[in-house]
């Protein structure tokens, strides 16, 4: 990484979003020892601490902290204006970074990828896989997905997809040796494959609504996962219970590998919804993006 204050200040942003040497390293296509070089030159040139660097992890000092909201914004800016000189190229360009579950990546983005990226071959769309409840403005990324009702009022939201049910589901073989499940209640007497947030330590709760009654229920198991996929192979092979979106469990029902059970207590939800800060200064690259994966209903 050349040497100069601009460039140091950007290294400190990259390490202090990242909270990772590393992290910030791969984004920025540069080595570790030169962003700690880079940060290490800014921190001499300013005569203070920006970073605590621990063997697990570094976060910012207070000094550093005021810097990143003060001098943030700014580079932010810097990057909006360079992206948006794309728009008076003939062929758009530029990078978007979304923050979502993979369950998102293989319903919704998977079949509008294969359309848009041929068509724009000048613009890269990068995933950052998460189940949690991702700062996009603090991470640096330019958008993510999130369920409709989960998205702050601060932030644009346009839906990705459909309105869309949770249901609990189990093969065959496991459900025989449980047929008296009736009632959410009767779900902490059995085996449940339980998704953990890692952004909040704990597992997610399993949600039935009823006749207007609301239920959150905590299950337990065996076997617990981060995310949805394995969750839904788990529960194929009996190994217990699983709240899973209906479509991604819907061919392994048709085909009698998975049964539905609480039918009647899963209720539908507002669909996925794709989000970013009211004060993103959209590039071409952005815009064609949105178009691209905008939910038209049906499709």
């Amino acid at each position: 990484m050349a040497a100069g204050p601009h460039n140091e200040i950007a290294a400190f942003l990259a390490v202090a979003r990242e909270r990772s040497f590393t992290r910030a390293a791969a984004r920025l296509g540069v080595t570790p020892s030169a962003l700690s070089h880079a940060v290490r030159g800014l921190e001499e040139r300013l005569g203070i601490r920006l970073l605590t660097r621990t063997t697990r992890n570094v976060a910012a000092t207070e000094a550093g902290l005021r810097l990143v909201q003060s001098v943030g914004p700014l580079f932010e800016q810097i990057d909006l204006q360079i992206a948006s000189l794309g728009d008076l190229r003939d062929r758009p360009s530029g990078k978007i970074r979304i923050t979502c579950n993979d369950y998102v990546i293989e319903t919704i983005f998977r079949q509008r990828l294969r359309e848009f990226l041929p068509r724009h071959p000048g613009i890269e769309v990068e995933f950052v896989i998460d189940y949690g409840y991702t700062d996009i403005v603090e991470q640096g990324l330019d958008v993510g997905v999130r369920l409709g009702e989960s998205i702050e009022k601060d932030m644009i939201a346009m839906r990705i997809g459909p309105d869309f049910r949770f249901i609990v589901v189990g093969a065959p073989s496991y459900l025989a040796l449980n047929p008296m499940l009736t009632v959410p209640q009767d779900l902490t007497d059995l085996q449940c494959i339980n998704l953990r947030s890692i952004t909040a330590g704990s597992f997610y709760p399993w949600e039935f609504e009823k006749d207007g009654q609301s239920i959150n229920v905590r299950v337990g198991g065996q076997l617990a996962f981060n995310s949805v996929v394995p969750i839904l192979s788990a529960a194929v092979d009996g190994h217990g219970l699983a709240y899973l979106p209906e479509d991604l469990a819907a061919p392994f029902i048709s085909r009698g590998e998975l049964v539905i059970a609480l039918e009647d207590w899963c209720p539908v939800i507002q669909g996925y919804h794709l989000y970013y800060p009211n004060r993103h200064q959209a590039s071409r690259a952005f815009r064609l993006f949105l178009d691209a994966v905008r939910y038209r209903g049906g499709d």
